[in-house]
């Protein structure tokens, strides 16, 4: 077991850095990414919503069904915004399923406890649910996308980029070397054929990529949400120039790669606990759509924002408010998941293996049913 946690936590350098990933992602987390965030449920709380049943879950006698427990990892950042009103929907009765919520700072936080059977679902990066099946013999299964792209492009006063070409000849600040942010951006330059023509220079974090903006080091660089919004809040003069996601489809029809969404953030399960458990798998997808659906409605906004930060998933709702538009929450599950994710593997797998663990999934790393 050690071994394997160990193994796991080395991928660090290979998991997103993305908006999928926590600390890395957003602004501050509650949590550092060396620690741990519990429920924000009170002793007193618990208690009082074991006595609470949702109307839907009565036996045919009338009597209040067993709630199923699920403990749900939530990763701070876009990759666990979608969880937000299921988070406040559990902690008021109001869920199917009976589920203790963590937050997580970092993704090397959550493999250990999916490996030791602490945690039954868990929001992770996608290529870490791909890790994770092969560190585990097959042990863990992707049971859904959550996060489509949460990459831009931002220029500082003064620069003008409107397309991909303009990037000929200039240098790009960003995060994530040897990681999923990495291997998009090279993949949309070659798509152009400017990959040799861009001086693309990696920073640790993202805030030293916001550091360089704001002492005028770097005039343009690649940045997730919500770290977006806090550099466009903090930096004078920034603009946001182009929006990744979108210059990954066209990158994708010019290389002829068919349906390769660019997915940066998923919901992964313990095949045990699917296996024990089918229909409160089934509930969970049911519940979770929901709640995604809940947070990137533009109605809801404002409550979207307060939950974010009444769980922590974002520091404050001000920041969430002008993030959510831009994080591309989504619900993606059954074969539909499948057919949009395996070529972002293929092509993962093509800069480096090492970022999918080592080889492709096989048809068993879906959960379809």
């Amino acid at each position: 077991m050690k071994k394997v946690i160990s193994l796991l936590l080395s991928m660090s350098l290979l998991l997103s850095a993305c908006g999928a990933q926590g600390t890395n992602s957003g602004e501050t987390t509650t949590a550092p990414s060396s620690s741990v965030t519990e429920s924000r449920e009170s002793t007193a709380d618990t208690a009082e919503q074991t006595k609470e049943q949702p109307a839907e879950a009565q036996t045919t006698e009338g009597q209040p069904a067993e709630r199923t427990k699920v403990n749900f990892g939530v990763l701070a950042g876009p990759t666990g915004m979608g969880a937000a009103k299921l988070w406040d929907d559990s902690k008021n009765g109001k869920s199917t399923n009976d589920y203790t919520m963590t937050l997580f700072g970092a993704p090397t936080d959550v493999a250990p406890k999916l490996i030791s059977k602490e945690l039954d679902i868990a929001a992770v990066p996608t290529n870490l649910a791909a890790v994770l099946y092969q560190k585990t013999n097959g042990g863990v299964q992707l049971l859904a996308l959550n996060t489509l792209g949460v990459l831009y492009l931002l220029t500082a006063e003064g620069e003008s980029i409107h397309s991909i070409e303009d990037l000929k000849g200039k240098t790009v600040y960003s995060s994530g070397q040897a990681a999923v942010p990495e291997y998009v951006f090279n993949y949309i330059l070659d798509a152009y054929g400017i990959k040799e023509e861009v001086t693309v220079i990696y920073e640790a974090e993202h805030d030293a990529v916001v550091a360089a903006l704001a002492a005028g080091k770097a005039q343009i660089a690649v940045l997730p949400e919500p770290k977006v919004t806090a550099a466009l809040t903090q930096v004078k003069g920034l603009s946001l120039s182009l929006d990744l996601t979108k210059e990954w489809e066209s990158a994708v029809a010019k290389k002829g790669d068919g349906d390769c969404l660019l997915s940066m953030g998923c919901v992964v399960v313990r095949k045990a606990f699917a296996e024990e458990h089918p229909q409160a798998v089934a509930a969970f997808l049911k519940e979770y759509e929901a709640s995604v659906n809940f947070m990137k409605d533009p109605a809801n906004m404002d409550a979207a924002a307060a939950l974010c930060e009444a769980c922590g998933i974002i520091p404050k709702a001000a920041v969430a408010k002008k993030a959510l538009p831009n994080c591309n929450l989504c619900l993606i599950a059954g074969t539909d998941m499948k057919t949009q994710i395996a070529p972002f593997y293929e092509i993962l797998f093509g800069f480096n293996p090492a970022a999918v663990g080592g080889k492709l999934p096989d048809d068993a790393f879906y959960y379809t049913k």
